[in-house]
């Protein structure tokens, strides 16, 4: 009932965000575009556009959450997850935290880049858990890192030199999460 979500898409700085909020209430909501406008702050005032500048932006974008929450106690346990992508020059900076995801598509195959940070995906896994069962546990939507949870971030990035025509798909487990891969791929073709 409640769209947690929030994005950016600004081809000018070329840069792109996606969020999904977690929390009670408005905190969600709260959480995901604080950190999208953290980001979209420190990334337009920053004189250097490369990965760094883009992982810098999300620390940025977890302090701000950490602090917001810290003084506005109906906003308390607020978090997000955080993906985006950096245009620097011909390469892609890209940065993710939690479980929203970042797609390369290209001649019709649909390629993910970011690793999600769950417990299904940095613990299931090791255990040995197959992917029929790891989809069926209840603890496969658990993040093991969010913005705005504890000050230590952990952050995963990459660096893509993309072809032409290459597209990008930044998304929620909102949508990741409820359609499958092949129609995600049958919608972008």
């Amino acid at each position: 009932t409640n769209n947690e979500d929030s994005f950016l898409l600004d081809p000018a700085m070329g840069l792109y965000l996606l969020a999904d909020g977690m929390g009670g209430a408005q905190a969600g909501e709260t959480a995901s575009q604080l950190a999208v406008e953290s980001v979209a702050d420190f990334v337009r005032y920053s004189p250097l556009r490369d990965v760094n500048t883009l992982i810098e932006g999300f620390q940025e974008a977890n302090r701000r959450v950490l602090s917001r929450a810290a003084t506005d106690m109906s906003l308390n346990g607020m978090g997000t997850t955080l993906v985006g992508v950096l245009q620097c020059g011909e390469e892609l900076a890209i940065a993710s935290v939690g479980d929203s995801r970042v797609y390369l598509f290209e001649e019709g195959i649909l390629f993910p880049i970011t690793e999600d940070q769950t417990w299904a995906n940095e613990v299931g896994r090791r255990l040995g858990l197959d992917d029929d069962r790891l989809k069926a546990h209840p603890m496969r939507h658990v993040l093991t890192m969010a913005i705005g949870v504890e000050s230590a971030l952990r952050i995963h990035s990459y660096s893509v030199r993309p072809a032409p025509g290459v597209q990008f798909l930044l998304c929620s487990d909102g949508l990741h999460g409820v359609i499958s891969h092949e129609t995600i791929t049958e919608g972008l073709i």
